[in-house]
């Protein structure tokens, strides 16, 4: 008589808050599919730990960005990629899930490709190699077997390269809430006719710092031809000292608010003005018609800007290969440029809807509609364990 299989043995590492999300996510889905029988190892912070995870170190030593902040933790960034290196070698799971932090999660991935080859890696969050140096996708294929993308276009791009890829979605899915736009505008005295300008200047310092006075002239321009205009600035709490010194002597009546606030504003905002990154998917995502800019110092432009290889920086634009949604970048990244793309919004319905009909392909695509990203990502890894068992036959 055969006795029961054991349970799915799964290592995840991350390197940062952002991957402890996702994987924090991927756990719950894998606890719901097997009916909590699976054993999960590895790396994580907060949100993977409320899961169940004992992880092995905490991701405070490896979650740090910038020079003057890596540079000292060099020593111990290395010392905890060889533990988690060394402690998948010693335990033997069935997948080893590399969650998103390339810098550290490569070197771990590198690793084992040279110290135990046996072992089967997969990558959750396809690096966007596509963008630039594509080239980098080859050297991906030598430490990793199998890779989960989040983006429908990624799956040809990597399997040209020969790595086994699947397609799960985007966790950006999953965010999706209802806000509440009217009890928003109650709460900060903006009146239920009045028009709402949504300003997202970005998460990094300096993104605020050359973002956000591009858009504070923006509004002005805006106010001097729409009636009665506010605008809410939404932030995180570590820029939100310089958002709030970037924001003084604003030219409409202002309100700056924090991420448990997010939702309300984007149901109660009429247009939005945004750094690019994910957060123009969460307003898409939201049906809030906006604008999207960057803009970076010269140098590193002139550094970059030969190795972009994609005409559009939003995955929407992406996604449907043209611009739904307005993309100012750098020289074009003005007050003046910005503010015309932005009242053509304001004042037209017919060009706001345009634009939010036209983010709706490209968000079905991404996965909106369908199985939750998480619960596809978790299913894969059981399917690949399924799959290596099968050919052991």
């Amino acid at each position: 008589m055969t006795g029961e299989r054991p349970p799915p043995r799964i290592m995840m590492v991350v390197g940062e808050p952002s991957g402890d999300f996702l994987g924090g996510q991927i756990m719950a889905a894998l606890k719901r599919l097997t009916g909590g029988k699976v054993e999960i190892t590895g790396v994580g912070g907060p949100a993977m730990e409320a899961e169940g995870l004992n992880s092995l170190y905490s991701i405070a030593d490896t979650s740090v960005m910038g020079f003057n902040e890596v540079v000292p933790k060099i020593p111990k960034i290395l010392r905890r990629v060889r533990e988690a290196a060394d402690f998948a070698i010693e335990t033997k799971p069935d997948l080893v899930v590399l969650i998103d932090s390339p810098d550290f999660t490569h070197r771990i991935g590198r690793r084992l490709s040279k110290r135990a080859p046996e072992l089967t890696v997969v990558k959750y969050v396809a690096p966007q190699v596509w963008a630039s140096r594509p080239g980098r996708a080859k050297k991906l294929a030598e430490f990793v077997d199998y890779l989960l993308c989040l983006l429908p276009f990624e799956p040809p791009f990597f399997e040209s390269y020969g790595l086994d890829t699947r397609f799960v979605g985007h966790p950006v899915i999953e965010r999706m809430e209802t806000g509440d736009g009217d009890g928003f505008r109650a709460r900060h005295g903006i009146p239920a006719d009045a028009k709402l300008l949504a300003v997202l200047p970005g998460s990094r310092s300096n993104e605020v710092r050359m973002i956000l006075p591009v858009f504070k002239d923006a509004a002005g321009r805006l106010a001097a031809g729409t009636e009665d205009l506010h605008t809410v600035i939404v932030t995180l709490g570590h820029v939100k000292d310089k958002v709030a010194a970037g924001a003084g002597d604003w030219p409409t009546p202002l309100a700056v608010v924090g991420q448990d606030e997010k939702h309300d504003a984007f149901a109660a905002a009429n247009v939005a003005l945004a750094a690019s990154g994910t957060v123009s998917t969460e307003l898409a995502l939201a049906r809030v018609p906006m604008v999207i800019a960057y803009k970076i110092g010269w140098f590193t432009y002139a550094l970059f800007r030969g190795l972009v290889e994609v005409p559009f920086i939003s995955l929407v634009n992406l996604i449907e290969k043209r611009g739904v949604i307005p993309e100012l970048v750098q020289e074009d990244c003005s007050g003046r440029d910005i503010a015309e793309e932005a009242h053509e919004l304001l004042g037209s319905k017919a060009a706001a809807k345009r634009q939010v009909e036209g983010c709706q392909a490209a968000l079905a695509a991404m996965g909106l509609g369908e199985t939750p990203p998480s619960e596809r990502a978790a299913q894969a890894l059981l399917d690949i364990i399924e799959e290596k068992t099968a050919s052991a036959r």
